[in-house]
């Protein structure tokens, strides 16, 4: 039910949901994050929509988070500690232990807007054969300012509907997908084989790419999120960059090798590989490793980006002090 004061909007949205059920399970993984996380914990007890329950997954936190989550008093949440094992093993057991058929995660130092839920709701229920439910976020910096992501292909606010080419989205402009902004059936994850464990930088990349070679992408341009960017595991950014572009690279490199790219997909998916090739290409270069820059850049197929590579390419023949 709806929290007494609220508008009729959403006693109108949760009239819209009868016949669905409209319980969610929140997952959120908890690893060091005790300066924030009672913040998300309350921006989920604020929602307009009330039916959900809270799994907080306890990633072998040594801060004392999990005790803060243990403070607030409220019978929808649920603490699960585990040893360490890392930010999709997390993810996986909140998951498992879910007792809803709709997960909603959000990471423990970001927060909803009061609506998220509710926005997420009616695109489940306009879009029934979706594989993901997002909505738009705003990007909160270390200084407390706020900015708005920038899309291609997306229609301004106050537009919803499935995005029309989500790899060519999210390889050309802000991802418009991140794992708080989001709600995905449980059926669909299980299919996919959940979060990849053992990957621990670029494991959302990798599971919303698996997700959308199988199902579209439903997406509001509400704001339904604050991310925010000086969190601890946000730091070093260029080493994590790195990272979580030879990881999604890798993924997407197997996808194609292995037939598992539908055909009217193929060459979406080609051009957002494309951005991730010619981004670590650079990164080669800027550390002399002009020969794995030339490798990786051999395999790359675009049309929407080859004078890109081409330039790229050419980079990698010049002397250091000119590339």
């Amino acid at each position: 039910m709806c929290m007494e004061g609220h508008s009729a909007r959403c006693e109108n949205a949760l009239s819209d949901l009868s016949g669905t059920s409209s319980k969610v399970s929140v997952v959120i993984p908890l690893y060091n994050k005790r300066p924030y996380i009672e913040r998300t914990i309350r921006s989920v007890l604020s929602q307009t929509i009330q039916d959900f329950e809270i799994v907080v997954v306890d990633d072998g936190s040594q801060d004392g988070g999990a005790d803060i989550v243990r403070a607030i008093d409220d019978r929808r949440i649920r603490l699960i500690s585990q040893e360490n094992r890392g930010v999709s093993a997390a993810r996986n057991r909140g998951v498992h232990e879910a007792t809803s058929d709709f997960i909603a995660f959000l990471d423990a130092d970001d927060e909803w807007r009061p609506t998220f839920l509710e926005t997420i709701l009616r695109l489940r229920m306009r879009y029934p054969g979706a594989g993901i439910y997002a909505t738009d976020r705003l990007n909160c910096r270390p200084d407390g300012r706020t900015k708005a992501c920038r899309y291609i292909r997306i229609p301004p606010a106050p537009w919803e509907g499935l995005l029309p080419g989500y790899f060519i989205t999210a390889g050309s402009s802000d991802q418009p997908i991140c794992s708080s902004v989001i709600g995905i059936p449980k059926q669909v994850l299980e299919e996919v084989g959940g979060f990849p464990v053992g990957v621990r930088i670029g494991e959302d990349l990798i599971t919303w790419f698996n997700i959308a070679l199988k199902y579209p992408i439903a997406f509001s341009r509400e704001i339904g999120a604050v991310y925010h960017m000086e969190a601890e595991n946000r730091t070093d950014k260029q080493a994590r960059d790195k990272t979580w572009r030879l990881n999604l690279i890798t993924r997407i490199e197997e996808a194609i090798r292995n037939g598992e790219v539908p055909v009217e997909k193929i060459n979406e998916v080609q051009e957002y590989l494309a951005v991730y090739q010619i981004g670590m290409a650079w990164h080669y270069i800027r550390s002399g490793r002009t020969g794995e820059a030339r490798t990786i850049l051999s395999r790359c197929r675009t049309e929407l980006l080859k004078k890109d590579r081409r330039v790229m390419y050419f980079r990698t023949f010049l002397p250091a002090p000119f590339r």
